[in-house]
């Protein structure tokens, strides 16, 4: 038989959702005429373990995306996948000058997951990436958006046309997840007749503005008796911490780091908050809706508003108003959703209908 070869390419495997995007399609295609390669610029992050075995990861060692543009190339060159399929901003720009340079007739496919409007504006590659993207991804065989907003925020920002534009939702629910969610969790805030707890899951990343969820929780906190669990590890660990001490509510806020597991937290949990200041299509929040949690959510561009569908799944809030997020919050407790519509509403995200919709572009 002869197989076909696709390709993804990442930067590495951290516990963002970007990666955790690729693991779930990598998962999903299971097709035994296609081989599957993993790309890395460098092979390091806790989703390593989770790549499945059916695919060679390919490691050019590098601790920069751009140092490992000709060692891309020579892959390009030497494999000659029927696709090269590419996350997130900085590594698609070098997929592109990778592809120009390795002069194959991979079929190159950007997959954006954030808008191009807010996605890392405030680190250095915010300012120079876009323009980068902007000669470069024309260039192109297709580019997909993980949500509409996505979509037409790239249509609008860097000026392709219509037909070279896709939107798919990210594969996010399939049976593991939901059995994962009722795997066992050994923590004391979960016990019998134990105060609510609710629970934020992401990057500790100004992106993320866990700062506006924990002030909402300790205005909520005046009210009501409730705990907070933040999953995540990142850069702002140390000011998050002071933040949760100068509010006096140390004993009731903990920020236990990354796990393999948050879905168990998600199905335990009182409620699920999403702070962020911006997203592409944020997939903590169809996970925790898959797991049955009530949802609140910032209307941050993009993604939020598509998924709760204005405000039907959950509520919907102003980014960074903590007041509103925490009457958000309190409401959740009082008056919760239908964990069974939250998940049915969560199929739209499947892993089937993603990996379709890959192959469909891929010509497979």
């Amino acid at each position: 038989m002869n197989k076909k070869r696709i390709a993804f390419f990442l930067p590495n495997l951290a516990g963002g959702g970007a990666e955790k995007i690729v693991v779930n399609l990598l998962k999903g295609i299971g097709e035994p005429d296609i081989d599957l390669d993993l790309v890395l610029a460098d092979a390091e992050g806790p989703l390593l373990n989770h790549v499945p075995d059916n695919v060679r990861i390919v490691n050019f060692a590098s601790s920069r995306v751009l140092k490992a543009i000709p060692a891309l190339s020579r892959y390009l060159q030497e494999n000659k996948p029927l696709a090269l399929v590419s996350h997130i901003s900085h590594a698609n720009v070098a997929a592109v000058i990778a592809k120009e340079l390795s002069r194959t007739k991979t079929k190159l496919i950007l997959v954006e997951h954030n808008t191009v409007t807010y996605a890392e504006s405030t680190e250095w590659r915010g300012r120079f990436v876009p323009l980068f993207m902007k000669w470069l991804y024309p260039r192109a065989d297709v580019v997909v958006g993980v949500s509409e907003g996505v979509t037409e925020d790239i249509k609008s920002q860097l000026g392709l046309v219509q037909n070279k534009v896709n939107t798919i939702y990210n594969p996010v629910v399939d049976d593991k997840l939901v059995l994962k969610a009722n795997s066992s969790l050994n923590h004391s805030w979960f016990a019998p007749n134990c105060p609510p707890v609710f629970l934020g899951v992401g990057r500790l990343t100004e992106q993320k503005d866990f700062s506006t969820l924990i002030k909402a929780f300790a205005l909520l906190r005046q009210k009501r008796e409730a705990r907070l669990i933040i999953l995540g590890e990142g850069v702002a660990r140390a000011e998050l911490e002071q933040l949760v001490e100068t509010l006096g509510i140390t004993e009731d806020v903990s920020l236990p780091g990354f796990t393999d597991n948050p879905y168990a937290y998600m199905k335990k949990a009182s409620a699920f908050v999403l702070s962020s200041r911006w997203e592409g299509l944020p997939t903590v929040l169809i996970e925790a809706m898959a797991c049955g949690c009530p949802v609140i959510s910032t209307n941050c561009p993009s993604g939020p508003e598509e998924i709760l569908q204005a405000g039907k799944y959950g509520k919907l809030v102003a980014v960074g108003d903590a007041v509103a997020l925490s009457e958000a919050m309190l409401d959740a407790l009082d008056n919760p959703e239908n964990s069974q519509i939250l998940a049915q509403r969560t199929q739209d995200f499947s892993f089937d209908k993603a990996v379709s919709k890959y192959l469909e572009l891929v010509n497979c």
